[in-house]
């Protein structure tokens, strides 16, 4: 840790660099959640050395619910080496399988036999296994850094953090969560987060007391609310839900009313359908549940970069867990910031990664949005089998070697 006031240098920053027309072979990475470690791991096979600072004293250890990282984001990964122990904490998965209120099926999503399967991970673990990639990797992450502001030169930039401390590198990359201060500093007219209507649950089970689902994901768009579970050969697996809520309340406020009374709103809001939820909820034990808080996206955000500063993952482009995305188009920016850092001084870079990204998760965004207003309105959905079968977005291979 850097003493308060003292100087921690992250990279070069000696004054060799010339301006907008060097390369960058350092960075500040602000935020070390799923976007972190992957930009970070990214930049050292590019040939920048990345430093990460975190806000918090403590791991992310035991924060979030299940993730699906999909067959593209495990292909970001591949190109950073970093796919196989994701793929080794993961249940696969071949698709969904949709149902409604009265528990008849209305589509089926299977994965074209082309592509590999998505992975059903926890939060937990994908944290705990990408951590252990940077460590393994000989990446600094600096702990209990709350980032404050920064400051440019010509030559660098300089961070500035609440406990007195700073750091220099190229370039800061803001990888720091939908709540980004970096986001706001890059332009203060970038809009923020935007509630869904939903709120989030979901808990592990030893035992679903479900027949296995056969490597797919059930979906059931309840009367009131929708659910999903997994059930494996041996019955393992776990359900998450997401609940319609008027009322934008922050995580730390669902976090306010105990699991028992969310167990029992959960129970009334699935009570009318036929479906696995209200069993699967008398199974849960309320030390297991998950609360993950309110479903939020970004909009499209107008300003990408500015200077020496850039975005990635949630702090450019959240989706919520509607679109299956959010992960691995976090992993794919990370991943093709890196090429473009690769190959061009950092604000031609800049411009290269903002073209190559924006159109595709702008478009993923926008439907995720539609898909959450018609689960956050159950009255106004129209089942359409046509939106269940698309899956043009998990064909994208990233070449780590072709120019950018």
């Amino acid at each position: 840790m850097t003493p308060p006031g003292q100087e921690n240098r992250a990279g070069t920053g000696n004054g060799t660099d010339s301006g907008t027309t060097a390369r960058a072979r350092s960075a500040i990475v602000i935020g070390g959640g799923i976007a972190g470690p992957a930009v970070a791991m990214a930049l050292r096979k590019a040939g920048v050395e990345a430093t990460i600072y975190e806000a918090y004293d403590t791991t992310a250890d035991g924060i979030g619910g299940g993730i699906s990282i999909a067959p593209n984001g495990l292909d970001a990964l591949g190109a950073i080496d970093a796919d196989e122990p994701v793929r080794a904490i993961g249940t696969p998965l071949y698709g969904n399988v949709i149902t409604n209120a009265q528990n008849v099926k209305v589509a089926e999503l299977a994965l074209p036999e082309e592509l590999p399967p998505l992975h059903f991970v926890w939060r937990t673990d994908l944290y705990r296994t990408l951590h252990d990639q940077i460590r393994e990797r000989g990446i600094t992450t600096h702990r209990n850094k709350k980032f404050l502001t920064a400051e440019e030169s010509p030559t660098h930039i300089t961070a500035h953090f609440a406990d007195g401390s700073t750091a220099q590198a190229d370039i800061l990359i803001g990888a720091d969560g939908i709540r980004s201060t970096v986001r706001t500093l890059i332009n203060a007219e970038n809009p923020p987060p935007h509630y869904a209507g939903l709120l989030g649950f979901a808990a592990p089970l030893a035992d679903t007391r479900t027949p296995p689902t056969g490597g797919k994901l059930h979906i059931t768009h309840g009367k009131r609310a929708s659910f999903g579970y997994l059930s494996q050969e041996d019955r393992s697996g776990g359900w998450f839900a997401n609940l319609p809520h008027p009322e934008h309340l922050t995580l730390q406020e669902v976090r306010k009313t105990t699991p028992q009374e969310w167990l029992r709103t959960l129970r009334a809001a699935y009570a009318d359908d036929d479906s696995p939820a209200v069993a699967m909820l008398d199974l849960t034990d309320p030390d297991q549940l998950l609360m993950t808080g309110p479903l939020e996206l970004t909009p499209p955000t107008p300003t990408w970069h500015r200077g020496r500063i850039v975005l990635v993952g949630d702090s450019l482009h959240a989706t919520s867990p509607t679109s299956g995305q959010g992960a691995s188009l976090a992993l794919e920016s990370a991943v093709q910031l890196a090429r473009c850092l690769r190959d061009h001084p950092y604000s031609e870079a800049f411009a290269a990664y903002e073209a190559l990204r924006r159109p595709r998760v702008e478009e993923i965004i926008e439907q995720t949005d539609q898909a959450n207003q018609t689960k956050a309105r159950p009255e106004t959905r129209k089942t359409d089998a046509r939106h269940h079968s698309a899956t043009w977005h998990l064909h994208h291979h990233i070449d780590w070697n072709s120019p950018t």
